[in-house]
């Protein structure tokens, strides 16, 4: 029931308020937690028992044997975007993600949930020699997905994600004329795909307090399922004048390969580092756009991040429990406007609270990021991120002993 009213949620919210989210398949999440948001986005090679970890499938083998983990996280952001002279904002948020891990033997845990992939939600218009326009769209696509991890010995372990795609974008252009009339050219992208992701873990315990974590996690690229169809009308009237395309998405659009490795080093449960890379060769990638809504060039996608935890006492006075975090990122992104790249930075610190009565923990992250193409700057966004992510951590499978 959760995980349904989860996906309507989704469906229903835009994640997005950004003008870039117009090209291609939208704004690329990366499947992060509101613990690993407070951390710059890391997460390859985190094999922590106490949080889910989807950056990398193979973690969920490090889930104790008696816990049941739920996590549910909640977005808002605020946007302020310049454009020449003109300055504008926005507010947005709603349900980010739902995800739950459970053991399965001792060497197996398990994990469900719904994440998202990539979201689209913009508004703008434009002067035009012969009226003017108005370009909005929404929408996004979603992961339902199932994964199992295995560890066949204490230093390593490995896993895979099973995941149902799908999702709606819709793209519009409205075209005024002075002679008063109005045109409706509209494009919808409807996924429902199937995907796989996998993931290994290697850890090295050494000096007893001291242990190193190397993650990769790999994603192959595929075709994408689903129909594509673009529309004209006349809006005057709300009348429909042509079928521009409709089409099956097969062989026209697909995801590229994409490759995560992360490095890891923890001292003592209490300090926790590590610095991700992620590549997706993009380039490659095939998106038929007939509808000519956005650049189909697209290039390949990198991303750097780093980020640290301290907790100062385990168990210590309740400030001494709490987890600080710090982190930042840099991420060249796959879309172009007009020949110029698109590129992200950004910076983020975070708190993780824990409850007095159980290991539940609140996790709230604090994110600011810039975006802005180049080296023509055509638009400048610059973000505020707040998630709130509540970790339920409860002991189901415990066996109470009759005497």
């Amino acid at each position: 029931m959760l995980l349904a009213i989860g996906a309507l949620s989704a469906k229903a919210q835009n994640r997005e308020m950004s003008p870039y989210s117009m090209y291609g398949y939208g704004m690329l999440t990366d499947n992060t937690s509101s613990t690993q948001r407070a951390m710059g986005g890391v997460g390859y090679a985190m094999s922590n028992g106490r949080q889910i970890n989807v950056m990398n499938p193979a973690s969920y083998a490090m889930c104790d044997s008696l816990t049941f983990l739920w996590d549910i996280g909640l977005g808002f952001t605020n946007l302020w975007s310049k454009e020449g002279t003109t300055n504008s904002k926005a507010f947005g948020g709603g349900l980010d993600y739902i995800t739950m891990q459970f053991p399965i033997s001792k060497t197996v845990g398990g994990s469900f949930g719904l994440v998202p992939y990539s979201s689209v939600g913009y508004a703008f218009g434009n002067s035009l020699d012969t009226g003017s326009e108005l370009r909005q769209g929404e929408g996004g696509i979603n992961q339902l997905y199932a994964g199992v991890a295995y560890r066949p010995f204490d230093f390593v372990s490995v896993g895979a994600n099973f995941s149902y795609v799908f999702g709606t974008t819709t793209n519009d252009a409205y075209a005024y004329t002075t002679d008063g009339s109005t045109t409706l050219f509209e494009r919808v992208i409807d996924v429902r795909d199937w995907g796989v992701q996998l993931g290994v873990q290697f850890s090295k315990v050494f000096a007893k307090k001291h242990r190193a974590t190397l993650g990769v996690s790999y994603t192959p690229g595929k075709s994408l399922h689903g129909n594509v169809l673009a529309l004209k009308y006349d809006a005057t009237s709300d009348t429909k004048t042509d079928t521009i395309s409709y089409s099956r998405m097969g062989g026209n659009f697909s995801t590229p390969h994409s490759i995560g490795v992360g490095l890891n080093y923890t001292y003592d449960d209490r300090l926790t580092t590590e610095v991700d890379f992620t590549y997706q060769n993009w380039k490659s990638a095939k998106f038929k756009d007939e509808a000519n809504f956005g650049s189909n060039l697209f290039k390949n996608r990198t991303k750097i991040a780093a980020g640290l935890q301290y907790i100062p006492k385990l168990r210590g006075n309740y400030l001494q429990r709490i987890n600080y975090r710090i982190g930042g990122h840099y991420t060249n992104d796959y879309i172009t406007v007009r020949s110029n790249d698109v590129s992200e930075y950004g910076v983020s610190l975070g708190f993780g609270l824990p409850s007095n009565f159980s290991k539940t923990m609140v996790n709230l992250s604090f994110e600011y990021k810039r975006r802005k193409s180049s080296p023509i700057n055509y638009i400048q966004e610059d973000y505020f991120n707040i998630t709130i992510g509540v970790n339920f951590n409860e002991m189901w499978f415990w066996k109470n002993k009759i005497r």
